[in-house]
């Protein structure tokens, strides 16, 4: 049976979208300004900047330092305290008034004591204990805590809860066959994992767990892995 196109009365199959050998058509695509913009130009310019990188995370990830708000405002309150005290004795003293009964006591009692005496050398050592906190509180990071991760963009910086990873490594530790029950002490350093085990032999559940803590530990993407200690016990009998 033929059918002739021309006739009116001939029946129009509809349009396959997907053709008749079931691979789809390419839609054409047109530009803004309403013609076709042809295949890309390799020379051309892209269309946005790319993200600046470091390779394979080689910038250098230092520890978080903390702001330290509440050890500087307590040292600030006291500080601005002592000194407004004593500015207004020296103001009264300079108008002619007395000096203050806490003054002139301290004075009296610097003049009379030796060096060698007990509240001299017991003052000194608080000062001088204080004086080293606050050194130290100035010279460390801080944030403990907050465990640095590798620099794979730059400007970027990023870190890791301890709590967090140790979750991680023992959520990781309890998919291994044999283990019952796990516990993860997470420090900067080291990665103590104390493990016990019900069934299976305890060589063989350390050997699956050093395996895979050692890959979960790289997958948590610290700027300085921690190393592992793995334990395994039995758990105790009961009775």
């Amino acid at each position: 049976m033929t059918t002739d196109p021309t006739d009116p009365t001939t029946p129009v199959a509809p349009d396959d979208p997907m053709g008749s050998t079931g691979s789809t058509r390419r839609m054409p695509t047109v530009d803004r300004a309403g013609g076709d913009p042809g295949p890309p130009d390799p020379g051309a310019p892209p269309d946005h900047e790319p993200v600046p990188t470091l390779d394979q995370g080689g910038g250098r990830a230092g520890r978080f330092w903390s702001a330290r708000r509440v050890p500087a405002a307590l040292l600030a309150l006291v500080l601005l305290g002592a000194a407004g005290l004593l500015l207004y004795d020296i103001a009264a003293v300079r108008a002619g008034h007395p000096a203050m009964q806490w003054r002139r006591s301290l004075a009296d009692g610097l003049a009379e004591r030796q060096l060698d005496d007990v509240a001299v050398l017991v003052g000194a050592g608080v000062a001088a204990a204080i004086g080293l906190w606050l050194l130290l509180l100035a010279l460390t990071p801080g944030l403990r805590d907050l465990l640095p991760m590798r620099r794979d963009r730059t400007e970027v910086r990023a870190g890791l809860d301890r709590t967090a990873a140790a979750l991680v490594l023992r959520d990781r530790a309890v998919e291994v066959p044999g283990v019952q029950s796990v516990r993860v002490r997470m420090g900067r350093r080291k990665a103590k994992v104390r493990a016990l085990s019900h069934f299976r032999g305890i060589d063989d559940v350390r050997t699956d767990l050093e395996t895979v803590l050692a890959r979960a530990v790289g997958e948590l993407g610290l700027a300085k892995p921690p190393g592992l200690s793995v334990q395994v016990d039995r758990p105790a009998r009961k009775g």
